[in-house]
Formats: C-alpha cells, structure tokens, sequence
C-alpha cells in the first residue's frame, strides 16, 4: 500500500479501558474493553536527515533515532521495536522527521499510554513510508502487538492494542483476535487515578505463569479440559488437583471469563440493562482483589466511595497494584462519584467517554 508524500503527519490513538476481562488476554481468553476520550499524538514534519528526532513531551526528554537503527534500547525500545517488525513487511523508513509525542493519558495509570504510543507511531510510519499489506484497524493492532508484545518478549496479551486501534467497545476473542464492535449503552464512565504507577510486567508475569500452571496441571488430569467449556460450579473437583498457591489463579481464569461471557450476552441487547453491567463490574472487580491480589488500600478506598456515592459498579483497571479504577454509572451521579473518588485520595477523576480507535489527523 503506497502512500503519497506528506510532509507533516498526525497520528492519534485513544487510551483504553478493559471494561471486563482483566487478565484474560495472557491467558487466551476474550475480554470487552473500550476506547476513550484521552489521547496520544504524534506530530512529525520532514527533517531532510536520516534521523527522527523525537521529543517527549510528557518525559520533558528529547532523543534521536536513526532511521536504520533498531537496538538503541532504553527509551526508545518499543519504537524501534516497531520499525523493525514494520520492516519486515516493507515499511522502510527512508527520511527522517521531527517528531512530538504528547497527550493526556496519564503515564504507569493502567490507561495504556504506552501501547496507545506504538498503535499512534506504527499509524504514523505506514502513513509516513507505506506497507505491503491491507491496512485496517485489525491488521495495525496485530503490528502494534508483534512489535510491543512479541518481539521485545513483553510479559502482557493483546488487548490493549485491539482495544486502541478499533476504538468503541470491543469483544475480542484473544486467541483468534475476531472484534465484535459493540454497542454503547446509556451509562457513564467515571475514570478515577490513583496517583500510585501500577505495576506491569512484574504482575503481569506473576499472575501469568500460575494461571497457565495451574491450567496446565488440570489439563494434564483431565485431558479433555477447557477452561471454555468448565462450569465454575464444578471448580471444587479441579482444585481437588491443584496445589493450594495455585488455586486462586486457576478459580480467577474460570470465574472471570464467566463473568466476561454474561456480560457479553448483556451488551448485544439492544437495551443493555447497566444495572446488571454494573453488578458484573463489582464481581470481576472483587476477583482481581481477592483472588489476585491486585489491588491498595488507596484503590479500595476509592472504590468503595465510588459505590457508596452512586456507581453501579466499580473495578481496577490495568495490571494492578496502582493505576486507576472506573466507574459506571447514570449520568445524574457522575460528579457526585467524582467528588467522592477524589475525597477517597484519588490524585485526579474524571468523567470519560468512550472514543473512536486511532486514526491520522487531516493536516
């Protein structure tokens, strides 16, 4: 897919919500989550050298990637990542650009500002240098994850790139990466951040390899097994398998992909009851606290203010230990929860709404 010459480009892409499944896309699992209304953007015009130059603008840093470079490291590692995964399907950058990289999603919030950098920066090469490939929101968050995932051995799966790339809210089957775009309902999203930088590969890591171990040892005792097909009544007689260490893991997998699957069944009515979304949030929410571990005292705090002010339910959002929580409520409840999110400790909250994937900005 040749691209004509353009001097300056813009590239955007939303922040993302994992409104349910948290966890689940390392594990192969589906998850719904959704664009919003916070943004990265990449500006870039032409330098005549072989060199981007690109300036950092929420680090307040500056740093110059040649154009032919992919190990610099550091900074840099999952833009260079990019360029060497888009290479290969004959993106090649050929010129240098002046570049800023800016925005308003909150860093290390669980907002994924870093994987909204690559989807804006792998948008912006192919605008930039063309691809031998079909282009479409799809086919960008699969580079996006190759690039930010895959080839620099990131710890975490691949709903994030799906989400930002695709925008709306999404069901996305992770193992077979199918989006279903779905509807939005009549509810609010009350974003509130924490103030404390989550904690990723660490956590992801951790959580990822008991949950596949104790997939593992149940399949390897019953080898029919599928975490798709089980029934979470039964979960007794597969814990009956397991160590204790890995029981949580395991009834984690189980019970929040039950929950993901109701709210599936919830979100394709045409009049999604958010009262029932709501109730479904709180489960999934006391799951990623309870058999996890994911969660502060600050985050409790602040979702317990949230759901005595109004919410109809409330979870973490992102790896865990920090980041940011959401809200889902009517509308006539917004600032009351996020006056109480903020007496609660938060360090900011705010009403979101849900956006449409990335895209490069007519200039």
């Amino acid at each position: 897919m040749l691209k004509k010459p353009s001097s300056k480009i813009i590239s955007k892409a939303p922040g993302r919500i994992c409104l349910f499944g948290d966890h689940q896309d390392y594990l192969g699992l589906p998850i719904i989550a959704c664009g919003i209304d916070r943004f990265v953007t990449i500006e870039g015009v032409e330098n005549n050298k072989d060199v981007f130059k690109i300036s950092l603008a929420d680090l307040g840093k500056t740093i110059s990637l040649p154009i032919y470079s992919e190990n610099e490291g550091g900074t840099s590692k999952h833009l260079e990542a990019v360029i060497k995964v888009l290479k290969t399907y004959g993106c090649v950058p050929n010129k240098g650009y002046d570049l800023t990289i800016g925005g308003n999603i909150p860093i290390n919030a669980g907002l994924s500002s870093s994987s909204a950098v690559v989807i804006a920066w792998v948008n912006f090469l192919i605008e930039a240098f063309g691809i031998d490939m079909d282009i479409n929101a799809e086919a960008i968050a699969q580079l996006a994850y190759e690039a930010e995932v895959l080839e620099v051995n990131g710890s975490g799966g691949n709903m994030d790139q799906y989400a930002i790339s695709s925008g709306g809210i999404i069901y996305l089957e992770t193992d077979k990466t199918t989006v279903e775009r779905l509807s939005t309902p009549e509810m609010s999203l009350i974003v509130g951040e924490s103030g404390i930088a989550k904690a990723t590969d660490g956590v992801l890591k951790d959580r990822k390899e008991n949950a596949q171990e104790a997939i593992s040892l149940v399949k390897a005792e019953i080898l029919d097994f599928d975490v798709r097909e089980a029934d979470p009544k039964n979960i007794d007689q597969y814990l009956k398998i397991l160590p204790k260490h890995l029981h949580p893991y395991f009834e984690a997998a189980l019970l929040n992909f039950d929950i993901t699957k109701t709210a599936l069944i919830e979100l394709r009515k045409n009049s999604p009851n958010i009262k029932n979304l709501g109730k479904l949030m709180n489960e999934h929410h006391s799951i990623l606290k309870d058999k996890l571990d994911l969660t502060l005292p600050k985050i409790d705090d602040m979702i317990k203010a949230s759901t005595d002010n109004g919410a109809l339910g409330a979870k973490i959002v992102g790896s865990g230990k920090g980041g940011s929580i959401v809200a889902i409520s009517e509308k006539k409840n917004e600032q009351s929860i996020v006056n109480a999110m903020k007496k609660a400790g938060a360090k900011d909250a705010y009403t979101t709404n849900i956006a449409p994937g990335a895209s490069i900005l007519n200039n």
